[in-house]
């Protein structure tokens, strides 16, 4: 995010932007803010001012900033053990590897854990290709409206526009793209639900036509690339046409697992198990680096008897093996898997409210506290303010400048890529913070209606 600094620009700011990097941006733009305090719903800069988390960062402090009780369990395992290596176990280890049993699908029976999203997509891909190595079906099947992190497989795993500067990797081949259930931009101009679900029924022209197909990996609701939600049908047809070609389901949950949607994982929205479950994020509720790859039986039990060709010196870290069995408890202690889907109706109203009053919100969609905006020059055409190879350039998108304004009201809101806004605020918020991130929104839209209004003057 651009900030817009005053002549007297902080200091440590400047130290960061000389000696680090800034991860997904051009680093000329990068002013970070240095945030020294955070609690609850807010987090507070080194000049004292505060700000509402209105997208729990990237979709990841669930529980809201600095949880104590998570805080609390960490350094209580900290006195105890700060470190050990994965090949050994330790008590909370166990404690978390039982409590996840109660809470993943059902057929999901072994985990690997790692440190990062990317991470658990990257040894969910390994382990297919392991398992269906003798039989040749090495390919995966990924959506183009996507993001799967920023290892080397995660990469290309990606549809979005981050993949593209990386490319090409070359070191891993066999990714197949197809296109979403995006209803909004259908890739095939069809309408919902004349159209039969025709995405999904693409995936399996691919399959068949392809060939030596292994994996598809889709996030189930679709995270940084505009919280896409598919039709009802969509994901049971998906996993009916997998299983019927003998092809892993594998959800990515890393934004929209732990209650985000309302459930603890999103696909459990739709009544649909998957092969393997990839999570990380709101696992502690930001609180430490940790990602689970839990997989059915069939692939546990394979690996009993071949070599499981991942690991890592952090993987199952003892801090964060305390943090997610934390987090786990906190999530029910405060009821906050339902509290989502009752709080979600209330935010989708809200925005709804936003879209009838200006004209730049061509689309506004989301479940549970899971939503995006999405921005356009014009509501009849959908040309949306900015491109891909914008993004890319550095420029100072429309979403960006949303967000900068509402940082100055005191708001943070998550852009996504290209054209939306992320707003995913911590499960614990009220409805009374909601409206006051909504009226900050009401205002900061104001710049993207002007946009519009030339748009419209000029045609």
């Amino acid at each position: 995010m651009v900030q817009n600094y005053s002549a007297q620009e902080k200091t440590d700011s400047l130290v960061l932007k000389e000696t680090n990097f800034a991860g997904y941006s051009v680093g000329k733009n990068w002013k970070p803010l240095i945030i020294d305090k955070a609690e609850g719903v807010y987090f507070q800069d080194d000049q004292g001012k505060r700000y509402m988390d209105f997208s729990s960062q990237p979709a990841c402090v669930n529980l809201g900033h600095n949880n104590k009780n998570v805080i609390t369990a960490m350094r209580e395992q900290a006195d105890n053990l700060v470190y050990i290596g994965s090949f050994l176990g330790t008590p909370k280890r166990v404690e978390l590897s039982t409590k996840l049993q109660k809470i993943l699908p059902q057929n999901l029976k072994k985990y690997y854990f790692a440190n990062s999203g990317s991470e658990a997509n990257e040894a969910a891909v390994k382990m297919v290709r392991i398992f269906l190595k003798r039989e040749g079906r090495f390919k995966i099947i990924s959506r183009y409206n996507s993001y799967h992190g920023w290892t080397a497989a995660s990469t290309q795993l990606t549809g979005n526009p981050r993949r593209f500067p990386a490319e090409p990797s070359g070191s891993f081949p066999g990714v197949v793209h197809v296109p979403d259930p995006y209803c909004y931009r259908c890739p095939f101009g069809l309408k919902y639900p004349e159209c039969g679900v025709a995405c999904a029924d693409y995936v399996e022209y691919v399959i068949e036509n392809e060939g030596n197909v292994g994996a598809m990996i889709l996030e189930p609701v679709t995270g940084a690339s505009g919280v896409v939600v598919p039709p009802k049908e969509y994901l049971p047809k998906i996993r009916k046409i997998t299983s019927e070609h003998g092809v892993f389901l594998i959800a990515d949950e890393v934004m929209s697992g732990w209650g985000r949607t309302g459930e603890w994982f999103a696909i459990n929205n739709w009544g649909v198990q998957p092969d393997i479950l990839t999570t990380a994020k709101g696992i502690t509720g930001g609180h430490f680096p940790l990602s689970l790859t839990a997989t059915n039986s069939a692939i546990g039990d394979f690996f009993e008897q071949n070599w499981l060709a991942v690991s890592g010196t952090y993987s199952a870290h003892p801090l964060g093996m305390a943090a997610a069995s934390a987090a786990i408890d906190e999530y029910q202690r405060l009821n906050l898997i339902s509290r989502s889907k009752e709080l979600g109706s209330y935010l989708g109203k809200r925005l709804e409210e936003l879209k009838e009053k200006h004209p730049s919100v061509g689309d506004v969609r989301g479940i549970g506290l899971f939503w995006a905006v999405e921005l356009v020059k014009n509501r009849e055409t959908k040309e949306p303010f900015d491109s891909a190879d914008d993004y890319l350039s550095g420029k100072t998108l429309m979403v960006q400048k949303i967000a900068n304004k509402m940082l100055e009201k005191g708001v943070f809101i998550y852009t996504g890529v290209v054209s939306h806004l992320v707003v995913s605020p911590p499960l614990i918020i009220t409805t009374e913070e909601i409206d006051l991130a909504i009226e900050a929104l009401d205002e900061a839209l104001i710049l993207s209606d002007q946009e519009c209004e030339k748009v419209g003057a000029s045609s």
